[in-house]
C-alpha cells in the first residue's frame, strides 16, 4: 500500500463545520488540501488534460486528486461536494440499502480504508468508485453519466499513482479497467448529450482536472482518446467503427480544421494530434478519407 510521509496534516486539513450524511445521518468532517507555500508545483501536462506535479523538498509528493470527492465515513456514500448534500429523492433509499454492497466491494479492494484519518491515494481510488457506484442511482438532472466517466478517469490516474509508488502491478491492471469504464462513460455521455436526454454541458466544471476547466470540448477531446487508447482491437470491423466514430468527435473540437480563438490552443493542438493518429490508423486497415 502506498503511504505519505509526516508532513500529511501540514497538506490538509479538516473543516470546522461537520457534514451530515443524508443516507446514514453520521456527522464527519472534510478533508480538504492547503494551497500556498509551494505544496504544489506544477508539471507538464499529459494527453489526456491531466495535471502532473513535481514533489517539493518541504512537502514531497501531493496528489490533488485525492480530496475532491465528499465520502461519508460510516455508510460510504460518496459524491462530489455540490450534490453530496442534495442526492436524488429517489436514489436515497438505494443509496441506503447498498451500504453492505459499498462496503463489502471496498474490503476486496482495500483492506484497512478509513476515511476518518488523513487520505491517502488508496482513499483517494476508493472515493472515486464508490461515488461511480452511487451516482449510478441519481436522476439525469445530475448528469451521473458524465461524472461517472470523469470519476473513472480520475481513479485510473490514481491508480496508475499507486502502482509507482508500490510496484504492484495489480494496480496497473485495475487503471486498465478503469480507463475502459471511461471510455465508455464518456462516449456515453456525449451521446446522452447529443439527444438531450442527459445534458453535462451545464455542469460549472468539467475539468478533467483541478486546474483548469476544459469545458464541453474537453469532454468531447476526451471522449475521442479514450477510445483510441482503450476502445476494441481484436476485432478489425470493431475498430474502424470506432475510430471512424471517436474522429467524428475530435474534429468537432476544431471545426475540420477552422480552430476557435476561444478554445485553448493546447486542446486544439491536442486534438489534432489525435486526429491525425486516429486517420493515420485508419489508412493503414484501407480506410482511406476524412
Amino acid at each position: 500500500m502506498g503511504d505519505f510521509s509526516d508532513n500529511q496534516r501540514r497538506i490538509t486539513f479538516f473543516s470546522k463545520k461537520s457534514t451530515t450524511c443524508p443516507v446514514c445521518d453520521t456527522e464527519f468532517f472534510r478533508e480538504d488540501l492547503l494551497s500556498g507555500r509551494g505544496r504544489l508545483i506544477a508539471g507538464p501536462l499529459t494527453m489526456e488534460l491531466r495535471r502532473l506535479y513535481e514533489p517539493s523538498k518541504k512537502y514531497g509528493a501531493v496528489y490533488p486528486l485525492i480530496y475532491p470527492i465528499t465520502v461519508c465515513p460510516s455508510c460510504l456514500y460518496a459524491a462530489y461536494p455540490d450534490d453530496f448534500l442534495r442526492p436524488s429523492d429517489s436514489a436515497l433509499p438505494v443509496l441506503s440499502a447498498q451500504i453492505s454492497e459499498r462496503k463489502k466491494y471496498m474490503e476486496s479492494l482495500f483492506p484497512d480504508l478509513s476515511f476518518v484519518d488523513n487520505r491517502r491515494l488508496e482513499e483517494g481510488i476508493a472515493s472515486y468508485i464508490l461515488a461511480m457506484m452511487c451516482y449510478e442511482h441519481f436522476d439525469k438532472d445530475f448528469a451521473p453519466t458524465f461524472k461517472m466517466g470523469l470519476s473513472a478517469l480520475r481513479a485510473a490516474w490514481l491508480s496508475l499513482d499507486l502502482q509507482t509508488v508500490t510496484g504492484d502491478e495489480s494496480w496497473n491492471l485495475l487503471a486498465r479497467h478503469l480507463y475502459r469504464k471511461a471510455r465508455f462513460l464518456y462516449l456515453r455521455a456525449v451521446e446522452l448529450e447529443q439527444k438531450a436526454k442527459e445534458v453535462f454541458s451545464r455542469q460549472k466544471n468539467m475539468g478533467p482536472d483541478l486546474d483548469k476547466n476544459y469545458g464541453y470540448d474537453g469532454v468531447l477531446y476526451l471522449a475521442g482518446i479514450l477510445d483510441y487508447r482503450y476502445g476494441p482491437r481484436e476485432n478489425k470491423e470493431q475498430r474502424i467503427a470506432s475510430l471512424k466514430k471517436a474522429k467524428q468527435i475530435v474534429a468537432r473540437i476544431f471545426g475540420m480544421g477552422r480552430a476557435s480563438k476561444n478554445k485553448p490552443q493546447v486542446l486544439l493542438d491536442n486534438a489534432r494530434d489525435i486526429y491525425d493518429a486516429m486517420r493515420a490508423e485508419l489508412k493503414e486497415m484501407g480506410v482511406e478519407g476524412d
